[in-house]
């Protein structure tokens, strides 16, 4: 047994990030290092038409679940459509991006990297921006009271 207490964390009081100042993703990170764990979960918010830059993680695989929205996910040399519902998982070191392909809509994923390697830090670094109303309701559609 390792002695360690569980990690609780309500996601009404989970502050959300921007990577940089002009970004068009906020991430709220739902668990990562700072909670004993080297996998790293987050809620992703694209906004309309937003994109992340062209990213690699040398070491961790990444797993987005679509939860609302529809988006192009480009990886490498393939671009696919994702909607509400799909996995995508992308393999360590793919060079890769999504874009929120609605011009009204918000993108919502819940993104895992097996391998932080740092990434939940670069998030928390970033400047904080608040989770709306709006993104908890997405996250815990159909919780009772859960928002």
């Amino acid at each position: 047994m390792s002695g360690a207490a569980p990690v609780i964390r309500k996601l009404a009081d989970t502050p959300a990030f921007l990577i940089g100042p002009e970004d068009t993703v906020k991430l709220a990170c739902l668990a990562g290092p700072k909670d004993g764990t080297n996998t790293s979960v987050f809620l992703e918010v694209w906004e309309p038409g937003g994109a992340q830059p062209l990213n690699s993680h040398e070491e961790s695989a990444e797993i987005f679940v679509v939860l609302k929205g529809q988006a192009q996910a480009h990886s490498d040399e393939d671009v696919v459509t994702l909607t509400a519902g799909d996995v995508l998982i992308l393999q360590e070191g793919s060079e890769h991006r999504i874009i929120n392909t609605s011009e009204t809509e918000d993108l919502y994923t819940i993104t895992i990297m097996s391998n932080d390697g740092g990434f939940a830090k670069l998030v928390t670094d970033g400047t904080e921006v608040a989770l709306t109303e709006a993104d908890r309701a997405v996250l815990c559609a159909g919780l009772p009271q859960a928002v």
